[in-house]
């Protein structure tokens, strides 16, 4: 695409800032906890919503340095900082001075960790629950090298959700994500549920790559063929003009449209939207899953 070619944002893509006390308050707190959130590191365009409105954020644990450098995200690419482990403590912390109802843990790649990192997640997930006993807790983790170890310290801490994003469909993969495959990262989720059948598993794709909408159905049913419970979809928008452009911006219309495709496909929700980004209603997307996996059983039930 030429610089002539550059596409302008919509009207569906303009957001309006809410800058309240809540915004404000929970900003300060996450620079006097040295704590980093996803929202800010990746400038979410739900950050305001989130922060201000939803009074929900998403931890980014491990540092704020990734040792990947996938070419659609604005988190910093280098040499990680050595561990924190009073880190979990301090989100634990935080969760409950926010009082939050539903916990997102993200974390950067540590590619540099022989667990990537997955003994500091599970730390994290205790340390939560510990300390805010109603709160479910979902969890974003890289494919901490496609170790089933790895995998495995994570589930034994039992989050809410485990969810991994594919982020892409597979032709797009090789170009889009560092170091990560698309089979891979279908092999995670499936691990992932065999390990813990009974917690949901959640996966996210972006669109505007120059997928098709063939690509879009093919991955859907890919990640319903590994057992994924729920799936978001976004639209890509481009931090910087380091990183790659975006090639199409769709419509509400074939965001609702990708959505109901996504729903006869069996998963049991999908968020998408042109600012629906990985964690967005987070909260919403684990009662929905209870809710399904309490009707599963029941038809199960019936017909036993």
């Amino acid at each position: 695409m030429s610089k002539k070619e550059v596409q302008r944002k919509p009207e569906w893509l303009k957001i309006k800032l809410n800058t309240n006390e809540n915004y404000t308050g929970l900003k300060k707190m996450m620079r006097e906890k040295n704590l980093h959130t996803v929202c800010e590191e990746a400038r979410c365009p739900n950050i305001h919503e989130c922060w201000a409105v939803r009074r929900t954020a998403t931890f980014m644990i491990l540092g704020d340095v990734c040792t990947r450098a996938c070419r659609f995200c604005a988190v910093k690419t280098g040499l990680p900082t050595e561990l924190d482990w009073q880190e979990p403590e301090r989100v634990a912390d935080s969760v409950e001075l926010m009082n939050l109802k539903h916990a997102v843990v993200t974390a950067v790649a540590r590619d540099d960790l022989k667990d990537g990192g997955a003994a500091v997640f599970a730390e994290t997930v205790r340390a939560i629950r510990k300390k805010n006993p109603f709160t479910s807790i979902e969890v974003l983790p890289s494919d901490m090298g496609g170790v089933e170890e790895n995998l495995k310290t994570l589930m034994d801490a039992r989050p809410d959700i485990l969810n991994h994003n594919i982020e892409t469909v597979k032709r797009l993969t090789p170009r889009i994500r560092a170091r990560a495959t698309y089979e891979r990262s279908l092999e995670f989720l499936r691990r992932a549920k065999e390990m813990q059948p009974d917690i949901p598993t959640k996966s996210s794709i972006m669109v505007g790559l120059g997928e098709t909408k063939e690509e879009l159905i093919e991955a859907m049913d890919d990640l319903r063929a590994n057992n994924v419970d729920i799936l978001t979809l976004g639209q890509y928008l481009q931090p910087s003009k380091k990183h790659l452009e975006v090639q199409k911006y769709y419509h509400p219309d074939e965001f609702a449209e990708l959505r109901e495709i996504a729903l006869k496909k069996g998963f049991s929700h999908c968020e998408a939207g042109p600012l629906v980004r990985s964690s967005y209603h987070a909260d919403e997307q684990v009662n929905s899953a209870a809710k399904h996996r309490q009707e599963l059983a029941e038809q199960e039930a019936q017909q036993a």
